[in-house]
């Protein structure tokens, strides 16, 4: 069922590899980065806002509710996930959030089913994705429990690591395929940090709707 969790894009990042501004907001695809990413990850979920400082109405277009950090000083990932754990537990009914990155096109279409049939099999975990071994700490299913837990992480203790919370919370990782279109291998959390980045997104979207 969608009503459980809710979705929150990560598209805080300040992308200094790429100028600086918003690298969800940049060309790509007959719209923009977040446009592919509402478009995969929109449909998983019930409730979706987007994690971003500054002016919001630059996300006007999305219809989306925009969550400032609730912690002082740019505190990266972590406290865009805070915030939206705390969106979740004041605004909706859903006992859990997943999170996924802003500026990752391609991010998998089972995403949110297979993390959250992952957590239900560890009540109170995390679930995070994991493809080609290697583990994305911002693709993850987060109960809202754990808010205070994390904010006394991100404040008390002043530890910024996505990571480290999950190690010290009971976690699991869900492993996704890497699968080809037109020959190109396409990791599902390929993400955008660099011009050339922008650049690969563009032909590997063409190679999938060619």
């Amino acid at each position: 069922m969608k009503r459980d969790v809710a979705g929150i894009i990560l598209a805080g990042g300040q992308s200094r590899r790429m100028g600086g501004g918003d690298k969800s907001l940049l060309p790509l695809g007959g719209g923009s980065v977040l446009d592919q990413v509402l478009s995969r990850f929109g449909p998983q979920i019930e409730a979706l806002a987007l994690s971003a400082n500054g002016d919001p109405a630059r996300f006007a277009r999305f219809g989306l509710p925009v969550l400032a950090d609730t912690v002082e000083g740019f505190a990266g990932p972590l406290a865009g996930i805070l915030a939206g754990l705390e969106w979740a537990a004041v605004s909706t009914s859903c006992e859990a959030i997943v999170t996924a990155a802003g500026d990752t096109p391609f991010l998998p279409l089972d995403l949110v089913d297979r993390l959250r049939a992952a957590a239900g099999e560890h009540p109170g975990s995390i679930a995070v994705a994991a493809s080609a071994g290697r583990r994305h700490p911002t693709f993850a299913l987060w109960p809202t429990g754990c808010r205070d837990a994390l904010r006394h992480f991100l404040v008390d203790e002043d530890n910024r690591r996505v990571s480290a919370f999950i190690e010290r919370h009971g976690h699991v990782e869900v492993e996704f395929p890497v699968p080809q279109f037109a020959g190109h291998q396409i990791d599902p959390f390929f993400n955008i940090n660099v011009p050339d980045d922008l650049a690969q997104a563009a032909r590997l979207l063409q190679s999938m709707t060619s």
